[in-house]
């Protein structure tokens, strides 16, 4: 008889999820098409839909136009409902965000602060947090948790940081995070989570590459909408594929590195380490800094070939450079489609939705979805 119950309740609690992932796919619906779409009774629909309106996750919002009978009442999700922060932290600076259910930014900020391993570093990382909330006027009990995002390899239980170069530490205990955060603190790989953010409610991605153009070359594998970590938690190191045998050096101290040839730095370098200044004098016709681009296009065309002959899906370009990648995306096909042996049209390479924060967005999702998972 309990395991009955139980079992009844399960099954009450997987309808209920169903029918709130269809209402925040659908943006809008009403009763009677959840019911059509989900092959559900009306009353088992309208039950759901009243705990979920307890609960302040959906509501009515107004009507659908009249097919002759009586108009449907709208039903959507209320995407500020709960909020997750993401936190990215850096050599230099902390990015920190607020972000909805739907992985809308609410509010973002950056802090300049240099990273220390110290007690004290990490109690100014929650003043600072702590700030952002009250200044976004965020009602603590609509926080889900904060998601952080580290430039470094992971150990599998994500209890450590075992190597980052930006940040110069190796083996540090995530606890740290925990003990001076206020909020569930969950750790993740900065592209690994800038990549969670670039495919969310992406419907038409299940594999891709996510390349990170920073000031260090990273990426992340997703294969079935989840990410690969490799058997030693390396997997997406694509700063430090060979593309030029005994070329540039890199920083691991090996030669030939992605890593010197495609990050940020190989372009900021010439503008005394501004990013954005380069591109604004590349868009002067400067010739220098053009022949600095062409090659650095070029650089990336034989990365981003290696990359779909391995793994055959869609690419996507993040990071800093990333962000500025839209405006010159036509000559960066028009290089790889000359790679490619098997494809004419570079249809699988796709530039960044979030131009800004987003390892910081991917971490905060990471709470979203497990909030999502759980209703």
């Amino acid at each position: 008889m309990n395991f009955e119950k139980k079992n009844s309740m399960e099954i009450k609690k997987i309808n209920r999820n169903i029918i709130y992932r269809l209402i925040y796919k659908s943006k809008k619906t009403s009763k009677q098409e959840i019911a059509n779409r989900l092959g559900m009774s009306l009353p088992t629909v309208t039950q759901n839909l009243k705990i979920l309106k307890e609960e302040g996750l959906i509501m009515e919002d107004g009507e659908f136009e009249s097919t002759g009978g009586r108009k449907a009442k709208t039903i959507i999700c209320i995407k500020d409902s709960k909020v997750s922060l993401g936190m990215d932290i850096t050599k230099n600076h902390i990015s920190i965000v607020s972000v909805d259910l739907m992985g809308n930014i609410i509010k973002s900020n950056r802090v300049f602060k240099k990273f220390k391993n110290t007690d004290c570093y990490f109690k100014e990382l929650n003043e600072i947090l702590e700030n952002f909330v009250e200044d976004s006027k965020i009602s603590r009990e609509k926080i889900l948790g904060v998601g952080i995002s580290v430039p470094g390899i992971l150990s599998n239980d994500k209890r450590y940081v075992l190597y980052s170069h930006a940040l110069e530490l190796s083996n540090m205990e995530c606890k740290n995070f925990d003990e001076f955060i206020s909020y569930s603190c969950v750790i993740s790989n900065d592209a690994n989570a800038a990549s969670i953010a670039e495919t969310w409610n992406l419907d038409d991605i299940n594999n891709i590459v996510y390349i990170s153009l920073s000031n260090t070359v990273g990426g992340a594998i997703l294969l079935n909408n989840k990410i690969y970590e490799g058997g030693n938690q390396r997997s997406g190191e694509i700063g430090h594929m060979t593309i030029i045998p005994d070329g540039k050096g890199c920083y691991c101290g090996k030669k030939g590195c992605v890593d010197a040839y495609s990050s940020a730095l190989c372009l900021s370098k010439h503008t005394n380490g501004n990013l954005e200044e380069f591109f604004n004098i590349l868009n002067k016709d400067n010739n220098k800094i053009k022949k600095v681009w062409d090659d650095y296009l070029n650089y990336l065309s034989i990365v981003i070939n290696n990359l779909r002959m391995l793994f055959d899906c869609n690419v996507i370009l993040g990071g800093y450079v990333g962000a500025y990648m839209e405006k010159y995306f036509n000559d960066l096909k028009e290089l790889v489609n000359n790679r490619n042996a098997f494809e004419r049209e570079s249809n699988f390479l796709r530039v960044c939705r979030y131009k800004k924060e987003s390892s910081a967005v991917g971490a905060a999702l990471i709470h979203i979805d497990k909030f999502i998972n759980s209703i």
